[in-house]
């Protein structure tokens, strides 16, 4: 299994007691989703690599997990830093209109006033707010993700419609 065919679950960032348990900072919005988990997939040099789940507790936004085969402190410290996967088929279904970040790549963006845009190339997320970067005629342009602009997702026909902020498309076109 690939990381595209995966999402990022978080990161291990502590071991968790004296029998090997790891913590994991989530990032998911919705923790109490993955409370029974069997296993997880952690990156090691650029593979991910599966762990069977022996027992695990979600506090907030932390996870403690056991892992099988992982007894001492000394065999947890290994995972310290590293990236947690899970497939792509385990996130949770979603309403209409919300979507994954990933999902919406290579969906036709469509704006109310300049019709069609592009192709979302990809989502690019900044600390302060995720984008949608369109590539049109060389040039980039970038589309605050925000429930003002973002007016229809068609998942079927694999389009979003929005309502871009009066002049933000031509400031990209004629720059």
């Amino acid at each position: 299994m690939t990381k595209n065919d995966c999402f990022f679950f978080g990161k291990v960032t502590k071991t968790h007691g004296l029998k090997g348990e790891i913590t994991i900072k989530l990032d998911v919005v919705n923790p109490a989703d993955f409370r029974d988990l069997r296993y997880l997939l952690i990156e090691d040099k650029g593979n991910l690599i599966p762990y069977f789940i022996e027992n695990q507790k979600i506090n907030g936004d932390k996870m403690f997990v056991q892992l099988q085969d992982v007894t001492k402190m000394e065999q947890a410290v290994v995972f310290l830093g590293k990236g947690v996967f899970l497939p792509n088929e385990m996130l949770p279904e979603l309403d209409d209109n919300d979507f994954y970040f990933k999902e919406i790549i290579g969906f036709k963006l469509i704006d109310e006033e300049k019709g069609e845009v592009g192709t979302i190339s990809d989502v690019l997320e900044y600390p302060t707010q995720a984008v949608i970067q369109v590539m049109r005629d060389g040039k980039e342009i970038l589309i605050p993700i925000h429930d003002d602009i973002i007016q229809k997702v068609n998942k079927k026909a694999k389009i979003l419609n929005i309502k871009a902020p009066e002049g933000l498309i031509d400031m990209y076109l004629n720059m």
